[in-house]
């Protein structure tokens, strides 16, 4: 089978990318051949035969005179010229694509179209029913949905994309384009890695029938039996959305408790100005999984439409429990008071009264690390074997 992977940025930056990638390499592994499309980058890592990109375009700017016409993140011919150079070459079988507006827009959805090749996408964030994708805006705590039933002058009302007017007024008017032409019913497949996802994209009736849930994978990895040590972690990126703010409340509340912090951001400075938080940089691999492993507990304090967390999966693969925030997908992961904890989102008091409460109960922390040694998550394997089995089938069709 021919596979055609589409996604923004071809080189690892994000869970999207994290997916994308191992899907990629364990079907190769298996006889099947793969390509990539997206945008050009000297970060690139896989990529197609005839060496065809679309521009790179970097939509986080301060300024838009760093694209060329805003037109250009709404329709792009340049990104449909290139990827009909790859598939008149490759001749895919499939076409799967993950992230893909703004850069990429939905103009390579009607070029692929053209070839009759059936189209299955991910669903990594609300992009197809939320201008700014993560269902968050400044105006109000929680999930946003004030764009739902196709009302997307909300996103410019409240400077959704960016807290930039102008960009909002783009995503708004992608986000009207493409519902009053129906363009994603073009699309024959939609895997949400949640239950949550799944719920959110059914606001668009244009994806009605389409979508199924398909949690993510993780890796084959068992704890080593590492020597548990009386710290509280977090890992992933240091940004407001992550609720690393309501965190560092937490741990500013909790002066007596040690807390560790992996990873980088936005928000860096913030997180080292506090006495009780030891700031290890971002890491990786076997480094990563040992400190997860020594953990007495992760925390997840999200304040955004999470999807499928790897972190959550991870930490509990390695018999870490996970005191959760109670929103988006996160709450699918978590079984209350089994092998982890949920807080209301945004709420520092209770997430401080989670962790003072757990860090001090040790029998029911280490029964929750022996709840997390019975779950079973799919592993790339039994998740891909899911994947091509919905390619066989649209093939079929």
């Amino acid at each position: 089978m021919r596979i055609l992977f589409v996604n923004k940025y071809l080189y690892r930056r994000g869970g999207a990318e994290t997916y994308m990638l191992k899907d990629g390499e364990y079907m190769r592994s298996v006889g099947h051949e793969v390509q990539y499309f997206g945008m050009e980058d000297e970060k690139n890592i896989v990529g197609n035969r005839v060496g065809a990109y679309t521009d790179n375009i970097d939509f986080h700017k301060s300024s838009l005179k760093y694209i060329t016409y805003p037109f250009t993140v709404i329709y792009s011919r340049k990104a449909a010229e290139k990827i009909r150079a790859v598939t008149e070459d490759f001749k895919p079988d499939i076409v799967h694509l993950n992230n893909f507006n703004y850069q990429l827009t939905p103009s390579i959805i009607y070029e692929i179209k053209k070839h009759n090749i059936p189209i299955v996408y991910t669903a990594h964030d609300a992009q197809l029913v939320c201008p700014n994708h993560r269902m968050k805006n400044g105006a109000e705590d929680g999930l946003c949905r004030r764009c739902a039933g196709g009302k997307f002058h909300n996103c410019i009302k409240n400077k959704c994309v960016h807290s930039s007017t102008a960009r909002s007024v783009i995503g708004a008017a992608e986000s009207w384009i493409y519902r009053k032409k129906h363009t994603y019913r073009l699309i024959d497949k939609i895997i949400c890695p949640s239950e949550f996802m799944e719920r959110e994209l059914m606001q668009n009736p244009d994806l009605a029938g389409r979508t199924m849930t398909l949690h993510n994978f993780i890796d084959e990895i068992k704890p080593s039996g590492a020597e548990r040590e009386n710290y509280v972690l977090y890992f992933g990126r240091y940004s407001e959305e992550k609720g690393i703010r309501t965190l560092i409340k937490a741990a500013r509340a909790l002066p007596t408790l040690q807390f560790v912090f992996a990873g980088g951001g936005d928000m860096e400075d913030e997180i080292n100005g506090v006495a009780n938080i030891r700031n290890l940089g971002f890491k990786t691999g076997g480094e990563l999984r040992d400190i997860i492993e020594k953990a007495a507990f992760s925390v997840l304090a999200s304040e955004w439409a999470e999807n499928c967390p790897f972190t959550v999966m991870e930490s509990q693969t390695l018999c870490t429990p996970v005191i959760g925030a109670n929103i988006g997908g996160i709450p699918e992961l978590i079984d209350e008071g089994v092998t982890g904890m949920l807080f209301e989102s945004g709420n520092a008091a209770e997430l401080t009264e989670k962790i003072e409460y757990l860090y001090k109960n040790r029998e029911l922390c280490q029964s929750m690390q022996q709840s997390c040694a019975q779950l079973s998550y799919d592993t790339i394997s039994t998740h891909t074997d899911k994947i091509i089995k919905i390619y066989n089938e649209l093939i079929g069709k």
